[in-house]
């Protein structure tokens, strides 16, 4: 009976692809609200368009048309002169989830998971039915105008149609149109518009053009014509990887042993770090095997002291026979590797020294190009901004923060924080990110802002990293990691000593302008009776008082402002 039950119940099975997995859950990709929809899909081929670009080292052109077509119902034409597509990837790359030139490699950019322009491509077929067309063309002879949609059951891109069209002028680029419904266009902070603003602020190389539904071209011009040296790819360090990174990349390796495939695949892994690798395993299995548990603890404790080679001697020919046990593993081919074994390899490097990871890889805005895009687009009277060193979080994932500051000029009358992450801005879940708690702990009053919320201010916050930690699929929230979070601090604190200093020298100026107004005021009278105490011309006198109020005031230099180091 209970069989029979179990054939009826498994009838029902079904091994669902990734497609068909984010088609139902579109909300995690983004997709969930009309307006916030729309803002992802502009992101989402903004964000290839300028990833493309950067890496092929070319000045990005964006242009964004969109068209309205009835009630809650768009068409999107986003348009850049990348390296263009090759003609057998575009169904790929806009019609496979899970598949691009980065999601696979360790390396800083936008967009990291493959997930995002085959995700906005779904989300118009899925709601308005229509297939996504793409034209494109490397520069050569031809120009390939694709309709591209997704099998979401396979999880494959499929060309409903294709044409190939001749290229005299050797056009280089990609345009793609997607239409949809269901979203609405609003021109707020956290539409299109903003979002574009936003992305042309970070991105000060990029020349940035939007036609808005009622026919309206705004353009972002470029302010900057140094394009940013493509990122590297930068090995995983032994402190930031997980027992199944190591299980897989063992698989993929073409390296010979486990040896040579630790020290060719990840940073700061030399042959001297294995010899010592091997010791840190050997001393885990020891303490494994120890059926007290207090001499147990007594004995990590020992080990994460470094007393390694001391532990593995009190054991005496036992310790012997493990470690040349355990030097084994490192002379074995890496895909014999086993899953016990990696996680051995790993609960080791937890015990182990290592340098911090390189940082070559890491491509920040800078400081020159933060300040060029707030005076560019906001005009404000007072910018600064700021590049902290790179740091590292959970041990071993590198990060950089940088942090500009505008204020006054032709801001708006209120606060702005505006978040970023490798570029790219984030526009929704601001409770939820430490870059809003971070700022948000700061005490402003120490640095001359009585009222944040009311002051003419606004802070850029950009996190860096090859693997920034988003809260959600969504990418639009950064999780609070400790050392990201004391680092936004740090940064903010750094820009705002700078605005203390600014406001400080702003106040004493206007306030040396009204004494000297008021000692101007009173020069004739000073004069008359002066002229009739001393028998002098009153004009001479009046001369002299002028001359030494001048000097006076040419004099006065503005005081450092002090303001303090832990607010």
């Amino acid at each position: 009976m209970a069989n029979s039950e179990a054939e009826k119940l498994f009838k029902e099975f079904k091994i669902q692809s990734v497609s068909e997995f984010f088609r139902r859950n579109a909300a995690m990709l983004g997709y969930t609200g009309k307006l916030r929809s729309f803002t992802t899909l502009i992101h989402e081929a903004v964000t290839n368009s300028l990833d493309a670009c950067e890496e092929a080292g070319i000045p990005p052109y964006v242009r964004v048309e969109i068209e309205e077509l009835g009630n809650e119902h768009y068409k999107i034409i986003v348009e850049d002169n990348g390296p263009g597509i090759p003609e057998k990837f575009i169904a790929h790359v806009f019609g496979k989830m899970l598949a691009g030139t980065k999601a696979h490699r360790n390396i800083q950019s936008r967009g990291q998971q493959g997930i995002g322009i085959s995700g906005a491509v779904m989300f118009a077929q899925i709601t308005s039915g229509k297939a996504t067309r793409v034209i494109t063309s490397t520069g050569g002879d031809e120009i390939i105008e694709a309709w591209v949609g997704i099998d979401v059951e396979k999880n494959e891109g499929k060309i409903f149609k294709k044409i190939k069209h001749p290229n005299p002028t050797g056009w280089r680029g990609t345009r793609i149109e997607m239409e949809v419904k269901e979203v609405r266009y609003i021109r707020s902070k956290q539409g299109p518009y903003w979002y574009l603003k936003l992305t042309a602020i970070a991105n000060p190389h990029a020349h940035i053009e939007l036609i808005e539904p009622d026919g309206k071209l705004i353009v972002f011009p470029r302010s900057s014509e140094e394009v940013p040296e493509p990122p590297e790819e930068m090995k995983p360090h032994p402190k930031g990887v997980m027992t199944d990174d190591v299980y897989r990349m063992a698989r993929r390796t073409t390296k010979t042993t486990v040896r040579t495939f630790l020290i060719g695949e990840f940073s700061r892994i030399s042959d001297k770090k294995i010899d010592e690798l091997v010791k840190y395993i050997t001393a885990l299995r020891l303490i494994k095997e120890e059926e007290d548990q207090n001499v147990r603890e007594q004995l990590l404790k020992r080990l994460a002291d470094g007393e390694v080679d001391g532990i593995i001697a009190s054991f005496g020919g036992k310790g012997k026979k493990v470690l040349r046990e355990v030097r084994k593993i490192m002379e074995k081919s890496p895909d014999k590797l086993t899953w016990h074994e990696a996680e051995e390899i790993v609960e080791a490097f937890k015990y182990m020294t290592f340098l911090a990871p390189p940082t070559h890889g890491l491509r920040p805005i800078g400081e020159k190009n933060i300040e060029k895009g707030l005076l560019g687009i906001l005009r404000p009277e007072f910018v600064t901004a700021v590049t902290r060193p790179p740091k590292v979080y959970r041990g071993g994932i590198p990060f950089q923060v940088e942090v500009g500051l505008a204020f006054g000029g032709e801001l708006g009358s209120d606060f702005d924080l505006l978040r970023y992450a490798n570029r790219v801005p984030l526009l929704f879940d601001a409770g939820s990110c430490v870059i809003t708690s971070a700022v948000r702990n700061i005490d402003w009053k120490r640095y001359r802002v009585d009222d944040l919320e009311r002051t003419p201010l606004v802070l850029l916050v950009n996190v860096v990293s090859v693997h920034v930690p988003y809260t959600s699929t969504g990418k639009q929230s950064v999780a609070s990691e400790e050392e990201i979070y004391e680092e936004v601090r740090l940064a903010v604190m750094e820009v705002a000593r700078r605005l203390a200093k600014y406001i400080g020298g702003k106040h004493r100026k206007l306030y040396q302008v009204k004494r000297r107004k008021t000692f101007e005021k009173y020069v004739p009278e000073i004069s008359r009776a002066l002229s009739i105490l001393t028998g002098e011309p009153e004009d001479t006198i009046k001369t002299l008082l002028i001359k030494i109020i001048e000097k006076k005031f040419e004099t006065i230099e503005e005081k450092p402002l002090e303001a303090e180091e832990n607010a």
